[in-house]
């Protein structure tokens, strides 16, 4: 394509917004360059809009409600609890609004960044072998792109599913009266979440999942826990469920199972699942394609097959995090200043997968579960395993929180450790301490002889640590 003398140029292009985009746009232009950040929707992507910022405020005023119906434990007398809706969403809302105001302030300050609206695709090359980017009718040409653009909710095909309103993430949030009876189908992470936050806010609760047990990707006995503190809190549980159809009712929607159970609901929330946001890009322009479920293929260093073509975030399929997606930008600017040395984990293959579940309790994971340890172990690898429970924590027994455990791998010849699970109060900030540590390398009989602060949960790391033993040797 001819070069087009009317068409802007920029240093680097950006295609979304999540949270690479940001820090990535500010970082190249605090680097001399000219940035254009597009996006087609709200700035902040996910994390900001419909994810981390206000489902986490929304869990608070959950829990606050919560401990208010649990007061009597604490020897604290209380009236009948009541939660307002309208006035929690307004709350999340505002929170949400502030952090996209404040995110929209720090670009709109910065020197060099230009924030485009509109959905931005690629349109090929230009006659100096620039990329040329189009928004609506508008192009720009850039020597370098990037693609933020993350994911987003993925609902399967389910007969009647056209009949109804059924709910995703984003649309749950929009809610301005409190569901009734909320079915979710979907018992990992999102699903559980939203979930006991709903149930804690006064919904009746009902959990719909295909698997023989709650968020499968963790050990056993952490499914069993989640499972009964949700029994526990009155959320009702259909495992190794299938649907067979869904459609209007009375109530609002009725869901048949093809074991013949019928639930009738007010809302139906598909958290199942989340599908890459490629197929408005037009990859094929510049010879680029996904993987066979939208994602694009990168190296450890987030480069695509394309020269000066990354792609960050969510829809790289090397980790649907947040912080996942902050530290692809890390990746990517070291290696434009060409430093061969960021910190521990120097691309995206060395870092080990660590995330939180934000129930109540929280789950907290860095590395290897101790199912994928067994597996080692059975290979051979000398793997020391050691677990503690939380009902074994005086922390823990003070807070009356004492749901979960603490459960460390190691490698018995390096010892470094390969993994951590902690689940149960903090768990969700207590993982860092795993997560740290294992970026410096250093043997687990350091953290052993560290001095921890009590009464604290992760006092009794070293008290853990002293308690290995080989994983062969380990029933729990």
């Amino acid at each position: 394509m001819a070069e087009d003398e009317d068409m802007n140029h920029f240093d680097a292009v950006i295609i979304g917004s999540g949270q690479a985009a940001p820090s990535l746009a500010v970082g190249l232009a605090n680097r001399g360059q000219s940035v254009a950040l597009i996006e087609g929707d709200k700035l902040g992507g996910t994390c900001v809009n419909s994810g981390c910022t206000p489902t986490k405020t929304l869990r608070k005023s959950a829990r606050v409600a919560h401990m208010v119906r649990r007061a009597a434990d604490f020897g604290v007398s209380t009236g009948a609890v009541t939660v307002d809706f309208p006035a929690a969403m307004a709350r999340m809302r505002e929170r949400v609004d502030t952090a996209r105001r404040g995110l929209t302030a720090w670009l709109k300050r910065t020197k060099g960044v230009e924030v485009i609206h509109g959905w931005g695709s690629l349109a090929g090359f230009d006659e100096n072998g620039r990329f040329i980017v189009s928004v609506g009718e508008s192009k720009f040409s850039a020597d370098k792109v990037f693609l933020n653009t993350g994911t987003r909710s993925f609902t399967p095909p389910v007969p009647g599913l056209e009949n109804i309103d059924a709910l995703d993430n984003a649309s749950l949030l929009a809610l301005d009266e409190l569901p009734d009876h909320l079915i979710i189908v979907g018992g990992s992470y999102i699903g559980l979440e939203m979930g006991q936050i709903f149930r804690r806010l006064g919904s009746k609760v009902t959990v719909v999942h295909r698997s023989d047990r709650l968020a499968e990707r963790e050990d056993e006995d952490v499914s069993e826990i989640i499972a009964k503190f949700f029994q526990d809190e009155g959320v009702t549980l259909h495992l190794n469920a299938k649907i067979a159809g869904v459609g209007r009712s009375m109530r609002g929607v009725l869901m048949t199972l093809e074991d013949g159970t019928e639930i009738a609901g007010s809302h139906v929330l598909f958290a199942t699942g989340r599908a890459p946001n490629t197929d408005k890009l037009n990859l094929a322009a510049v010879g680029l394609e996904t993987d066979s479920r939208g994602y694009v293929p990168t190296d450890a260093k987030l480069r695509t097959k394309v020269p000066n073509l990354w792609a960050l975030g969510d829809v790289n399929r090397r980790g649907a995090f947040t912080h996942t997606s902050y530290h692809d930008h890390e990746i990517v600017l070291a290696d434009l200043d060409k430093i061969k040395d960021l910190y521990q984990w120097k691309d995206a293959d060395q870092r080990p997968t660590t995330y939180a579940m934000f129930t109540d309790p929280p789950l907290g994971r860095v590395g290897l579960s101790r199912t994928e340890a067994r597996k080692l172990a059975a290979e051979g690898r000398n793997i020391l395993i050691a677990d503690m429970k939380m009902a074994d924590i005086s922390r823990a027994k003070e807070e009356s929180e004492t749901t979960g455990l603490i459960r460390i791998i190691v490698d018995g010849d390096s010892e470094a450790i390969l993994g951590a699970t902690v689940f149960g109060i903090a768990g969700d900030e207590i993982i860092a301490i795993f997560s740290n540590f294992m970026a410096t390398g250093a043997s687990y009989k350091i953290m052993q002889q560290a001095l921890p602060v009590h009464p604290t949960v992760a006092e009794l790391i070293p008290t853990i640590l002293a308690g290995l033993k080989p994983l062969a040797a380990a029933n729990a």
